[in-house]
């Protein structure tokens, strides 16, 4: 019982998350793009900024709603799920952000790719070359597009200059 309405209030505050907070930025994105579209004198730079809070808000938002949903739907059915998100917008480099974003997608990408194909077991060449093929694999699961692969391709770019200066902390 008591895992019961555990779950049911982590399913009511994942729908919350979704619905007013994802949602109502998205809509705020969705009307700041759209109108800079037609503008004459381009997108100003208040609207970018507010566009990009907003993003940043949705994006976060619908990903954890969603996780705490199926989070709260486990354990109504007597099941238990990792965390998926562990406040990823507080962390001080990219490597440390993407710790916390998505756990469950990130650590199936180390356990059944990373690790196998050496980690960092096998000298930095090949760790690197390890991460390229991870974050590459990474945008192709995103969506079987080029912007996804250049997607995963900037995160390995970014990701292997934090690497290289020692701030991949």
């Amino acid at each position: 019982r008591d895992e019961t309405e555990a779950g049911i209030r982590r399913f009511i505050v994942g729908l919350a998350k979704k619905v007013l907070i994802s949602n109502a930025a998205g809509y705020v994105v969705d009307k700041v793009f759209s109108n800079c579209l037609y503008a004459a004198g381009g997108l100003d730079w208040r609207l970018a900024w507010l566009a990009g809070i907003c993003y940043t808000l949705q994006i976060y938002f619908d990903f954890s709603g969603y996780s705490d949903m199926a989070i709260g739907l486990g354990h109504m059915f007597g099941f238990t799920f990792k965390e998926n998100f562990d406040f990823p917008y507080a962390s001080t480099s990219m490597t440390e952000f993407w710790r916390r974003w998505h756990m469950s997608l990130g650590t199936w990408f180390r356990d059944y790719l990373y690790i196998p194909l050496g980690g960092n077991r096998r000298g930095l060449p090949r760790q690197i070359l390890n991460i390229l093929i991870v974050w590459a694999l990474t945008g192709l699961w995103h969506g079987a597009n080029w912007t996804f692969i250049l997607w995963g391709l900037m995160y390995f770019v970014v990701l292997t200059i934090e690497k290289m200066s020692g701030r991949d902390k």
